[in-house]
């Protein structure tokens, strides 16, 4: 990796640390792990820059497997918590509950619920109403919990990795706008090619599964986190993240594919992830500056939760992530 002399000595050290962790995360996951490495990538790129993750695949394709591994490379405290349709918001968050304190007095205490973890695994969170998915809005934006007027907050560093089943099985809630867009990328894990999934099941019959050995802890995630914001990225580059979000709103503006198509489309938070993403993407690749590649690799994961496609889009035909390769064509073409 080249000098740069505005990298502090220690900065250098997490950098280094970063790129040289990659090759040994790989090698742990893979213990447990069959192919996905788009997904994998994805997501450790989510927990180095300290963004939320939602993961979207079919039921069997091993998505909390996946978030339970990187929970113990990363040392970090895990809790799953499994969405039902009669899950409550206070059965994530806690409730207060009367409780004796000697001399026949009582006082409202506080129990914390399975919020209070590290890495937060919402299992099939489109299988509960609107209202408990809400609960963790609070939580995911603000790292706290607020009940009866008091205010919780959650041990840092703090992530939530939200599976969800596809929204065409029965029984699922889409997820409102305002939540979607609080997870950083929209992860896909779709199944395997025959050789990787001849593998697993090998795998899963014949032995039992290797310890997982951890990496890091809370502190090394949090210098992480640090070293993530202080990569510089190009002002064209911010610019060309900026682009491809406002692109995809429908109006005066826009191109005729997205009035067409969209109905909704990404909000600022996209080009903040976008971003921050690629900066995270440059240190995994042994690189203490942001390319072009970064904000393309990543420009689908970012999008394509916060684009919601309209009536004319299903008519025709028209996916998610075809208007994302329409939207990176598009941006392309009007570059300064």
């Amino acid at each position: 990796m080249s000098d740069e002399p505005d990298v502090h000595e220690n900065e250098r050290q997490v950098v280094e640390k970063i790129h040289e962790s990659r090759g040994r995360i790989e090698r742990e996951l893979s213990k447990a792990i069959v192919g996905q490495k788009e997904a994998i990538e994805q997501l450790l790129i989510s927990l180095f820059a300290g963004g939320h993750c939602l993961i979207t695949g079919a039921p069997g394709l091993a998505k909390t497997l996946l978030v339970r591994t990187i929970a113990q490379i990363f040392h970090l405290r895990f809790q799953r918590i499994q969405f039902t349709p009669d899950l409550m918001p206070a059965d994530i968050t806690g409730t207060e509950i009367l409780e004796e304190v000697g001399d026949g007095r009582r006082k409202m205490q506080f129990v914390k619920g399975p919020i209070f973890a590290q890495v937060i695994l919402a299992d099939e969170i489109n299988r509960t109403p609107p209202k408990t998915q809400a609960a963790l809005l609070e939580a995911m934006q603000e790292h706290q919990v607020t009940a009866a007027g008091a205010r919780y907050p959650l041990e840092e560093p703090f992530f939530v990795l939200a599976t969800q089943n596809p929204i065409e099985m029965e029984g699922t809630y889409p997820l409102p706008e305002a939540q979607l867009d609080r997870f950083m990328f929209n992860v896909v894990v779709d199944y395997l090619p025959e050789d990787d999934e001849v593998a697993v099941v090998k795998r899963t019959t014949s032995r039992r599964a290797q310890a997982i050995e951890p990496l890091f802890d809370g502190p090394d995630v949090l210098a992480f986190h640090d070293v993530v914001r202080r990569v510089p990225i190009a002002e064209d580059l911010v610019r060309r993240a900026v682009r491809l979000a406002a692109a995809s709103r429908p109006g005066p503006r826009a191109p005729a594919f997205v009035n067409n198509w969209v109905s909704f489309g990404a909000g600022p938070r996209a080009a903040q992830s976008l971003v921050l993403g690629a900066k995270a993407r440059a240190l995994l690749s042994g690189r203490y500056h942001v390319a072009p590649e970064d904000l393309l690799a990543l420009a689908h994961p970012t999008l394509r939760h916060r684009i919601l496609l309209g009536y004319r889009a299903e008519a025709d035909g028209i996916a998610v992530d075809g208007v994302v390769d329409r939207l990176i064509e598009h941006v392309k073409g009007t570059r300064d």
